[in-house]
């Protein structure tokens, strides 16, 4: 008679059972699992949940049909999903229109949902954010000689997303402010 250690779970042991011999209903309640442990972590968008079911070898009926039950039940919404990630990383990275919308697609949102959550940035949004980022790194730039420190601000409001016109007005401004807190 086997005994379990303390602290085990079913579930770790199932974890050792490749996935193509359990039972269907066994599937079917790994899948639930991973699932339920997934959104219990962070939200997820529903492609990115069908890619670890796949990971875990759940066949593609089984992962479909537990992702439509949770998505019924509104565990599962993309558009809630986008627009929490909207929200997180345009307060908390300062990321751009365009990079929101880069991400969004690469985690498996809609282009249609994507479309619609981001209709309501605009570009004046853009820029203000833009430029707040840029006063918030200029401080640390102004002894560097005003090519270097354009140059740097640039590089990185550029890899945040935003596009030259957008990143030189918020340099431009930003570049102003700062001397006139200098003096």
């Amino acid at each position: 008679m086997a005994f379990k250690r303390a602290g085990t779970r079913a579930s770790d042991d199932e974890a050792k059972v490749p996935a193509r011999s359990l039972s269907p209903e066994r599937l079917e309640q790994r899948a639930r699992n991973v699932v339920f442990y997934q959104l219990n972590r962070t939200i997820k968008s529903r492609k990115q949940l069908a890619d670890i079911l796949e990971r875990r070898e759940i066949p593609v009926e089984i992962a479909e049909a537990v992702l439509e039950r949770f998505t019924e039940a509104g565990l599962i919404d993309d558009r809630r999903f986008a627009e929490t990630l909207v929200a997180t990383r345009r307060s908390a990275r300062g990321l751009s229109r365009s990079a929101l919308a880069r991400e969004l697609s690469t985690k498996g949102v809609s282009p249609e949902i994507v479309e619609d959550v981001l209709s309501e940035l605009t570009a004046e949004e853009d820029l203000a954010t833009a430029t707040k980022l840029a006063l918030k790194r200029i401080r640390g730039l102004m002894s560097h000689p005003r090519e270097t420190r354009n140059r740097r601000l640039l590089g990185f409001l550029q890899r945040k997303g935003y596009s030259a016109s957008i990143a030189f007005a918020a340099i431009k401004t930003a570049e102003n402010e700062a001397v006139k807190s200098e003096f």
